[in-house]
């Protein structure tokens, strides 16, 4: 019999415990991930909020970025949401900022304004059925541009705010600080496809 999927949340920054709750009232097991070692056991991997230079610099100093890119590159899902899709973003508008280039967009950060102006929108992704989801942003970036590879999900106000290129999902709002589970089920039928396939082979 299968077990659940062990699923990490990158836990340099952000709202990594609201993550690990989401993804296992979701049906997965979770963990927090710090080091190449936890990374290697890791079906999926989630990169939360937070500040993305500062992560970006922290993937480096912790040994994380080449096998994050490496792991995604080779099938590994993985999900970026609001900094966390920065980070695996393209290119970031107006700024000369290292991502890990894991996604064919170009996003803006702040684009919805600033904290004070944070807000939690009934946002229509028909992926997830016919029902709003309450999508809360943050500080949030919008996606300015979508490669020819990548499936916009949804959109507000016109901007992009939900992605998926093949196994790389990017959302600009924060679903785990919702009690509404369909983007964490979401990424974790990305991840049950992967492994059928082989592609989220692990050390666990």
């Amino acid at each position: 019999m299968a077990t659940n999927p062990l699923v990490g949340v990158l836990a340099l920054q952000g709202d990594v415990v609201e993550h690990v709750a989401a993804l296992e009232r979701a049906g997965a097991q979770a963990i927090s991930v710090k080091t190449p070692e936890e990374l290697a056991r890791v079906a999926g991997l989630v990169i939360p909020g937070g500040e993305s230079t500062t992560v970006m610099k922290l993937l480096d100093r912790f040994g994380l970025a080449q096998p994050i890119v490496e792991r995604v590159r080779g099938g590994m899902p993985l999900w970026g949401t609001c900094m966390g899709m920065i980070v695996t973003a393209r290119d970031v508008a107006d700024m000369k900022q290292p991502t890990l280039d894991l996604i064919d967009i170009t996003v803006r950060r702040n684009a919805f304004g600033r904290q004070n102006e944070s807000a939690e929108v009934e946002l229509l992704i028909p992926a997830l059925g016919r029902k709003p989801f309450p999508a809360v942003f943050i500080r949030a970036p919008w996606i300015e541009r979508v490669g020819p590879s990548v499936e916009l999900l949804a959109s507000r106000d016109g901007h992009g705010v939900m992605v998926r290129a093949d196994n790389v999902l990017g959302t600009s709002f924060h679903p785990e600080l919702t009690g509404d589970p369909r983007v964490h089920a979401y990424f974790l039928s990305m991840v049950e496809a992967a492994r059928a396939q082989g592609k989220a082979s692990s050390a666990a």
